[in-house]
């Protein structure tokens, strides 16, 4: 297994991390993107633990997910299924688990003062977190993505399913957008990836 995330994490993480998955009912598949999450954890009916996590991460969001994930195993191997997903019991375990990590051996200096912020209170995913998302971004390979929160005001834009949306006004947190076929509203999150038109 150690082989197969070198490939993915900062290399200064790998050792510590196999220690966290050094479960021999637990194991980690590294999948192809999916939209609509980075990674998941799944207690399995023959009594195992799967994780799973994006392989088109980058690798400071890879080892993120994946500690966030293995947080889910261990809250659940410590308080029981019966807790909130992301509740009290998971936030104080990844809080745990990441102390370690959080070191400028792995992550760089700019991230640093971001994650210590964002494991105060962590939150269910880092993408709600929009100054750690927009800094997490800058290590992408380069796409044609852009958050919402850039595009200007009256601008069109696609998501990854083909919906073209125009941007409107700036609620509390959200962006109310138009979606330009049904003529209905949606509110976005600021830091939502999608395919400027105009």
């Amino acid at each position: 297994m150690q082989q197969a995330l070198e490939q993915f994490v900062p290399k200064q993480a790998i050792t510590p991390l196999m220690t966290l998955l050094d479960h021999e009912h637990l194991t980690i598949k590294v999948k192809k993107e999916r939209k609509s999450k980075h990674g998941d954890y799944r207690s399995l009916p023959n009594g195992f633990h799967q994780i799973t996590i994006n392989g088109n991460l980058n690798p400071y969001r890879f080892l993120i997910t994946t500690v966030h994930e293995i947080a889910h195993f261990e809250a659940y191997k410590n308080y029981g299924k019966h807790i909130k997903p992301h509740g009290k019991e998971w936030k104080r375990t990844f809080q745990h688990l990441m102390l370690p990590f959080l070191s400028p051996s792995i992550f760089p200096s700019e991230l640093l003062p971001l994650l210590a912020r964002h494991f105060k209170n962590p939150k269910a995913s880092s993408d709600t977190d929009i100054d750690l998302a927009y800094a997490l971004k800058q290590f992408d390979a380069p796409n044609d993505k852009t958050y919402v929160f850039e595009v200007p005001e009256g601008t069109a834009f696609k998501l990854y399913n083909g919906r073209v949306f125009r941007k409107g006004n700036k609620r509390t947190k959200r962006y109310e957008c138009l979606e330009l076929k049904t003529g209905r509203l949606y509110l976005f999150n600021p830091n939502a990836e999608v395919e400027v038109l105009e």
